[in-house]
């Protein structure tokens, strides 16, 4: 085996990838079995999730959200409409705008096993010293930064 020079990873350093890898496999394998029951793609599992979240929220939030044109978030929002899991009301004071809400329940099957997921990570993160708080938000931020997102 050949040195490449780089010095071991810390223990601790370890732990924590460890850690992500486990939390974003459990929330992956939770949004693929929710995303499987409803015949729905990862997009639009995506975007049901948000609407759920954001009741009434308009469609160019939901498009800013997932990085989608509004040809791209009008022809999802179609598509959920269609499928009776989003209903698109008339906005009263602005007949051009309209809102998006969401006629599943996060708390029941198949949404409630990814529910709960998020959950537990806001009660960890909670519980958590704030200075913990802010030192693994600048990790993971300069992270996705590095990543261009």
């Amino acid at each position: 085996m050949s040195d490449t020079g780089a010095s071991p990873t810390p223990p601790e350093t370890s732990r924590l990838i460890r850690a992500l890898h486990a939390h974003a496999d459990l929330r992956a394998t939770a949004m693929t079995a929710a995303r499987e029951k409803l015949q729905i793609s990862q997009q639009d599992a995506r975007a049901l999730e948000y609407i759920a979240l954001n009741p009434g929220v308009r469609p160019g939030v939901l498009r800013e959200y997932l990085g989608i044109t509004s040809a791209g978030v009008t022809t999802l929002t179609d598509r959920l409409v269609r499928r009776g899991v989003v209903s698109r009301e008339a906005d009263e004071n602005d007949r051009r705008a309209t809102h998006l809400t969401a006629s599943i329940d996060l708390d029941v099957e198949p949404w409630s096993t990814l529910t709960a997921i998020d959950r537990e990570l806001e009660q960890a993160i909670v519980d958590s010293d704030a200075h913990d708080v802010a030192a693994a938000t600048d990790l993971l931020e300069r992270l996705l930064g590095a990543l261009g997102r």
